[in-house]
């Protein structure tokens, strides 16, 4: 099967490729040619060929085309040469080298059992909250939000941890798998979240800036699912009844101490990594540098370190790099490519023909996008159409900064929307077998219209995203 798979993504390239020979002298422009590569990355990723090695094979292929001279040996085109420096490039980027040392603290902290005593001390120190346990793991995935930007680990463990918590105490299902599906989101928008790097590095903005840009957002985002949580728990205490009180009645003391050898190392570790970015005392990757060795400490001290865990986050977060940099690859080679056949251009030239003000391309812009996040991951949005507005925000004088925060807040989308919803999968490979995919995509909706809403405050109130940066850097 996948031998088939390879060879029909080959006998695309080869079709593609001897179609657009053929048709660009005398039927379409460059410009057309560029769109047709534009609709082949969609329909090869649809049919589900990896992401950054069919970025890079319609580049290499759309390449040889645009830079291809008869009287040119095959091999000196200039496409080889562009695949390797795109690659050099990726390798020598100060900011990526922050990704693995993200990724790593956040598969560290994991694998530690910090985050099961955090969980079980947040709902314990809730307990007098309407929807306790719901509330807690938003809580809980805030905070490991702000320890890994893994959106995957996040949910796949809240499940694990969470979800048999909240069922056996009889909350409602949908609800329940709404609360973890949403709140292991929070990864994708809340510092240090991988896609705030990977839109850095895309679009050439700050991932200092970005950082300090999308905290207020994100923190918004899970007050919005906290509140809502408690409204409906208060309406109707059936969907979360409160818990037990023999489960919950224990001594101030025991509390306090449970809370103190959870929480408080855990948000210590955090503010040391994100407070020293946003403060400017180091970069992202000197702050991941510091996160990683701290994870190191707390799995030490949490007596969760051994060997074998150590080996799997290693594996893990090389898997995890070798992912976003061969995007990045990818992506640079197949937007230098599309450029310089002029789909840019021609794209650019079309939108600016629809004489749009800036707030009709913002929404024009989130709409596709949001729309995108049905059939898409957030990476490859990331990488193939954020570039393609990427040009037009001068145009429109909309600030990249403002943009990308936006753009985060949407993407969440990408991981909530069917019929991808990424995290209902993650969530249904955990969860017991009565819990259907049907009854976690009712439960994510609610919670996607708070990103909606969310969005539409962040639209109306720019500053929500753009005051701490502008009051820490200018």
């Amino acid at each position: 099967m996948k031998h088939a798979r390879f060879g029909l993504f080959f006998l695309l390239l080869v079709s593609a490729g001897i179609i657009a020979l053929l048709l660009v002298p005398e039927q379409i422009t460059r410009g057309h040619l560029g769109l047709l590569m534009l609709g082949l990355i969609v329909v090869a990723i649809l049919l589900g060929f990896p992401t950054a090695f069919t970025l890079m094979g319609l580049g290499m292929v759309f390449g040889f085309i645009a830079f291809h001279r008869s009287w040119q040996p095959f091999f000196q085109n200039p496409i080889f040469d562009q695949m390797v420096l795109r690659t050099f490039g990726v390798m020598t980027n100060d900011v990526v080298i922050s990704v693995p040392l993200f990724v790593f603290m956040g598969y560290l902290i994991e694998r530690a059992n910090v985050i099961d005593r955090l969980f079980h001390s947040l709902q314990i120190a809730m307990h007098r909250v309407p929807g306790s346990l719901a509330v807690a793991t938003i809580a809980t995935c805030t905070l490991f939000a702000t320890a890994t930007g893994i959106v995957g680990a996040t949910v796949t463990l809240m499940g694990l941890l969470a979800l048999p918590a909240m069922l056996r105490a009889g909350y409602d299902t949908k609800l329940s798998a709404g609360v973890i599906t949403a709140g292991g989101c929070l990864g994708i928008l809340i510092p240090p979240s991988v896609m705030l790097i990977l839109y850095g590095a895309t679009a050439g903005v700050s991932v200092v800036q970005l950082y300090a840009g999308a905290l207020i957002p994100g923190v918004m985002l899970a007050l919005l699912y906290v509140i809502y949580v408690i409204v409906r728990a208060k309406m109707n205490p059936k969907l979360a009844p409160p818990l037990p009180r023999d489960a919950v009645d224990l001594p101030l003391s025991k509390v306090v101490w449970m809370l103190a050898t959870s929480f408080v190392p855990l948000t210590l570790l955090i503010v040391a990594v994100l407070g020293s970015i946003v403060a400017g005392i180091a970069t992202p990757t000197e702050a991941a540098a510091i996160g990683a060795i701290g994870a190191m400490l707390l799995a030490l001290v949490y007596r969760g370190l051994t060997f074998e865990r150590f080996k799997e986050s290693v594996f893990l977060t090389a898997r995890t790099t070798a992912m976003v940099c061969w995007l990045l690859v990818g992506s640079a080679l197949f937007s230098a490519v599309f450029a310089l056949l002029g789909g840019q251009a021609l794209l650019e030239g079309w939108i600016k023909t629809l004489d749009l003000t800036p707030t009709q391309f913002l929404l024009l812009s989130q709409a596709i996008i949001f729309l995108l996040g049905w059939p898409l991951e957030w990476t490859e949005i990331i990488v193939i159409f954020v570039p393609i507005f990427l040009p037009l925000l001068d145009h429109f004088g909309i600030d990249p900064l403002f943009f990308g925060i936006l753009v985060a807040l949407n993407l969440q989308a990408a991981f909530l929307s069917p019929p991808v919803a990424m995290a209902a999968f993650y969530l249904k490979g955990v969860a017991p077998p009565h819990v259907t995919l049907g009854q976690i995509f009712k439960g994510m909706m609610p919670f996607m219209a708070i990103q909606v809403l969310a969005m539409v405050l962040l639209y109306m109130f720019p500053q929500i995203g753009l005051w701490l940066p502008r009051a820490l850097y200018q």
